[in-house]
């Protein structure tokens, strides 16, 4: 893991823009989420933080592909996701102080925006009207992946009654 303290940060503020949390942010709100950020480049298969671990930030893959995993029995290899450029994990930090649910691991060499837990909770503090439109986001994002929840397993429990 190394800091890439020469990125490109207009390449980022694009990228963040894609990120469903930081859509409706102005350019210069990006400018100020890049600038609390560190860029981090990861080589293919390094581990950027394990199931357990502390959740002290949320990730941005800038470019690359990170793999999530979660514990699992040996006939299933415990790949819950694959998070591509434009894509965040490790959000759960900012709404919990849970340890990870899962491990993120690198699945090719991957460039990542590292977002403090603490130095986002700050903005939401010292720039309210970020921090409402971060939260709006987030809460619209997270309704959905409860929704995408109910229906699995709605469907598995077809599935097994229905066998």
């Amino acid at each position: 893991m190394v800091t890439t303290p020469d990125a490109d940060l207009g390449m980022v503020r694009d990228v963040l823009r894609a990120v469903p949390f930081f859509r409706e942010l102005t350019q210069g709100e990006l400018d100020l989420l890049v600038a609390l950020g560190r860029v981090v480049a990861y080589p293919k298969d390094m581990v950027v933080f394990r199931e357990g671990d502390k959740g002290e930030a949320l990730y941005v893959v800038i470019h690359g592909t990170v793999r999530i995993v979660k514990q699992a029995p040996e006939a299933w290899d415990g790949t819950m996701a694959y998070v591509e450029a434009g894509g965040c994990f490790g959000e759960m930090a900012l709404a919990d102080d849970f340890p990870r649910s899962a491990t993120a691991i690198t699945q090719d060499d991957c460039t990542i925006l590292f977002l403090g837990r603490d130095a986002l909770l700050d903005v939401f503090h010292e720039e309210p009207v970020v921090g409402r439109k971060i939260l709006a986001a987030f809460c619209r994002s997270l309704s959905l992946r409860l929704r995408q929840a109910s229906d699995r397993i709605v469907a598995l429990s077809s599935l097994q009654h229905g066998a």
